[in-house]
């Protein structure tokens, strides 16, 4: 036997690889604490107390301070004992979700939902009397009984408090355990509304496993834009000659001896 407690978030859905919907159950399982240990020798029988979920101080008492110290842990907030634990336990060891494992059948216990204080027709599926014809018997229970005991039997379904009652729902397959964020799915629907404690346990009439599931996960890929290639006209470029100094000074030589020229018959005339 082994078990852990946790917190139901909520139902969501998964998709197997061969396209087969199933609908799952989320439960947050925190790292639960081993508050005690208790031994046939000592208490006369075999279980782990565990304990899960923060309480302040201020809002706890002191035995209960008194006791989580011993753990070396805070105050827990909600405290189970499972009896006949298959493995060996010391006080303040942590208890994660890998004690399960893909296609474990387990048992799931919670509160269910309080309805309030219900009729006979929503609390024990009776069926109403006649609407119309005169008939004064609508919603009500009935008849209570026959007249010789001259009382009402035990047993009776009358119209009371419906709900918020402890219910376990067996033989439910765990999908997928993630350690990293602690969190177990688990199939179908189990008791309680969101955010309640619940009690995930091994099978007590299925001890099998079954075959893994393999869920369809979605990865978040990275968008990249496409990259346009723009073509960009080549343009041809003319070489330019480049002249140097010397080229310079023999284009200017004649022109020079020109003027000098000039400047000597000026002279003479």
């Amino acid at each position: 036997m082994k078990g852990i407690l946790g917190r139901k978030v909520g139902m969501t859905q998964v998709f197997t690889k061969d396209g087969v919907l199933i609908p799952v159950t989320v439960v947050e399982v925190e790292p639960n604490t081993v508050m005690q240990v208790k031994t046939p020798e000592s208490d006369g029988y075999s279980a782990v107390q565990l304990g899960v979920f923060d309480k302040k101080e201020k809002n706890a008492t002191k035995a209960s301070i008194g006791h989580a110290k011993k753990a070396g842990t805070n105050p827990k907030r909600f405290l189970k004992e499972i009896r006949d634990v298959e493995a060996s336990y010391n006080i303040g060891d942590k208890i994660g979700v890998e004690i399960f494992e893909v296609g474990e059948v387990v048992d799931v216990t919670g509160t269910s939902k309080g309805k309030g204080f219900q009729g006979t027709i929503k609390r024990h599926n009776q069926s109403r009397g006649p609407m119309t014809h005169g008939s004064h018997y609508h919603r009500g229970p009935g008849s209570l009984g026959t007249m010789l005991p001259k009382r009402v039997l035990k047993g009776k379904n009358l119209p009371g408090h419906m709900g918020h009652e402890t219910v376990t729902i067996q033989n439910l397959e765990i999908i997928e355990v993630n350690p990293n964020e602690n969190y177990i799915l688990v199939s179908g629907n189990i008791p309680g509304p969101k955010q309640s404690l619940v009690l995930i346990r091994s099978a007590v009439k299925n001890n099998k496993k079954t075959t893994a599931k393999e869920v369809l996960t979605y990865v978040d890929e990275p968008v990249v834009d496409e990259v346009v290639e723009e073509t960009v006209e080549e343009v041809v470029e003319t070489p330019v000659e480049e002249t140097t100094t010397e080229e310079v000074q023999t284009e200017e030589t004649p022109a020079e001896e020109v003027e000098e020229n000039n400047d000597s018959e000026g002279e003479s005339n």
